[in-house]
């Protein structure tokens, strides 16, 4: 836990940073700083289930079967 902890707070760090240099507004940083990764929290559960359903498609080819793309 304390490892994913540490990466939220570099995390949080690097958006801040970033937005902030761009807009050079604090408030501005602050908030795409906490917007941006709950959006990315919800695009990565959404690519996870993505991948899941690719790799549950896969498992029911039968091993040695022909496939096209």
């Amino acid at each position: 836990m304390s490892k994913t902890a540490s990466f939220a707070v570099v995390h949080f760090s690097i958006a801040f940073s970033v937005a902030y240099l761009i807009s050079g507004n604090p408030l501005v940083g602050g908030a795409i700083a906490l917007v941006e990764p709950a959006i990315n929290t919800i695009a990565y559960h959404l690519h996870e289930r993505v991948w899941n359903r690719i790799r549950d498609t896969r498992r029911d080819i039968p091993l040695g079967a022909a496939t096209t793309v």
